[in-house]
């Protein structure tokens, strides 16, 4: 009995969710101490615009200056390894296995973001000047997430002994939920700023993800069950996975109607499958259709992309390919970040409304559809499924806004720097989230597994009308609003 309680794991330490909440946090609070005086992580590796091999590595802070940019690079990835490995051996994992991949995945990943960072791939034009270029392909830094995807795809596709080794280590939901607790402070530090846009962002936010809801899923399921004759136990975690938040909410709406476990994993990896090409379109096609409206854009990816990954990602891109597009065609520079606040904000009230969704689910089949002797509802339900990174990053918004309407000019600057430092990390999580995307996108399974309807089912409802009403809900819930320019 004794070792039966030793041996148990809190429920704090179980999840990915709770462990991308405490590195979120505990990496945040590292810079946030940047305002005491100390500067704890200005070692962190920092990818510069380069031309010079070179110079393209660096560390974040001044402080560290006279530090190579090979060794920050080194102390990054040990820093990485160490806090990750602590959650791997917490949720039961196989931590040399995990070890071992992720020193393949973390290296892979930063080369493909230094190679994005080249000039000629990343300058902005404004930046073409300075660098004395004569051209470059615009794509900003953020080019290094597309190539970091491809490269995952080439793996996950063709080296499956590679795909296989690097298993352990291949957590892209982790990775974008720890990136997004870590934004948090950022968004905070841009609210300070802009208090008025971004209590519009958070209203329309939720008001957006309602109706989407309300017109999604309802929609999804109609279709799978009245022309595709699915049963109910196939049509509502197909719905979800599809209509709401891919992964997390298939998985959610099967073990609320107590789905047989194998299909919310054929879902999830359709949904894997499907956002990745979602990925590889939409924000480009944003960049083309909607760079005018920004927020926009922004919104769109957060209704239209599924999973947090993907979603967080082409958020990223499409901050930065339309932020690249309006400096060129419009003359204004946007201030950064505000396009993926948006994509944040609405797929974070989309991962909260998972619980409460899950919930109803449960009480409609067990009260009406699949009603089983001794079953009911159990309003902890709720608890289980709600999302728990989503804290975090609700968290540290507040906690950011709190202290900076109290705090002196001279202390604001250091909170800024402390964040930024902290933002650096983010960047890595969200270029990892990139890879491991594309690593367990293997586009064969759909055949594989025989999925062949359900895939059907996914291409009429995702191209036939998830995308354009999620692009219409934006427009008519942020359109006109765009970020502060910079001067």
């Amino acid at each position: 009995m004794a070792q039966e309680a030793k041996g148990a794991r809190s429920p704090l330490l179980k999840s990915e969710d709770w462990w991308a909440l405490w590195i979120g946090l505990f990496i945040f609070f590292l810079g946030f101490l940047k305002i005491t005086g100390a500067d704890l992580i200005g070692w962190v590796v920092k990818t510069n615009m380069w031309l010079d091999l070179s110079k393209a590595l660096s560390p974040v802070s001044d402080v560290y200056k006279g530090l190579p940019g090979i060794v920050s690079l080194i102390l990054t990835y040990i820093f990485l390894t160490v806090i990750l490995s602590i959650g791997v051996a917490s949720m039961g994992g196989n931590v040399r296995r995990f070890i071992s991949g992720f020193t393949i995945i973390f290296f892979i990943t930063y080369i493909c973001w230094m190679i994005g960072n080249y000039a000629y791939i990343a300058a902005t034009p404004d930046q073409l000047a300075k660098l004395k270029l004569p051209w470059s392909l615009r794509m900003t830094g953020e080019s290094g997430f597309i190539i970091a995807l491809i490269v995952g795809l080439i793996i996950g596709n063709f080296f499956p002994g590679l795909t296989r080794y690097l298993q352990e280590a291949t957590k892209p939901e982790w990775f974008v939920k720890t990136a997004i607790v870590i934004l948090g402070g950022q968004i905070g530090l841009n609210a300070l700023h802009s208090t008025g846009l971004t209590a519009q962002v958070v209203f329309r936010g939720l008001c957006a993800i309602i109706e989407a809801y309300l017109i999604y899923w309802p929609l999804v399921y109609f279709i799978a069950r009245k022309y595709f004759k699915f049963t109910p136990e196939w049509a509502a975690p197909l719905a979800s996975g599809i209509s709401i938040c891919g992964v997390s909410a298939a998985i959610a709406t099967g073990g609320a109607i107590k789905a047989r476990p194998v299909i919310p994993i054929i879902v999830s990896s359709l949904v894997v499958i499907f956002a990745v090409v979602e990925l590889i379109i939409l924000p480009f096609a944003a960049q083309a259709w909607l760079y005018k409206e920004p927020m926009v854009a922004g919104a769109w990816m957060g209704l239209a992309v599924k999973t947090d990954g993907a979603a967080a990602a082409s958020g990223a891109m499409v901050d930065a390919l339309i932020r690249s597009k309006a400096i060129s065609a419009l003359g204004v520079k946007w201030q950064e970040g505000w396009m993926l606040m948006a994509t944040t904000t609405v797929k974070v009230f989309i991962d909260i409304f998972i619980a409460i969704w899950a919930f109803i689910l449960a009480i409609i089949w067990s009260w009406k559809i699949d009603r089983r002797e001794g079953e009911k509802a159990n309003a902890g339900e709720i608890w289980l499924r709600f999302p728990k990174f989503v804290l975090g990053y609700a968290a540290l918004f507040i906690l950011v806004i709190l202290i900076g309407k109290v705090v002196g000019k001279d202390t604001l600057k250091l909170l800024n720097a402390g964040i930024g430092q902290a933002g650096t990390f983010r960047g890595i999580f969200f270029a990892l989230t990139f890879f491991t995307i594309g690593l367990m996108s293997n586009f064969k399974k759909l055949w594989e597994e025989g999925m062949g309807r359900l895939a059907v089912v996914y291409v009429v409802c995702l191209f036939g009308f998830i995308i354009w009403i999620g692009l219409i809900i934006s427009w008519l819930f942020f359109h006109g609003i765009t970020p502060p320019t910079v001067a």
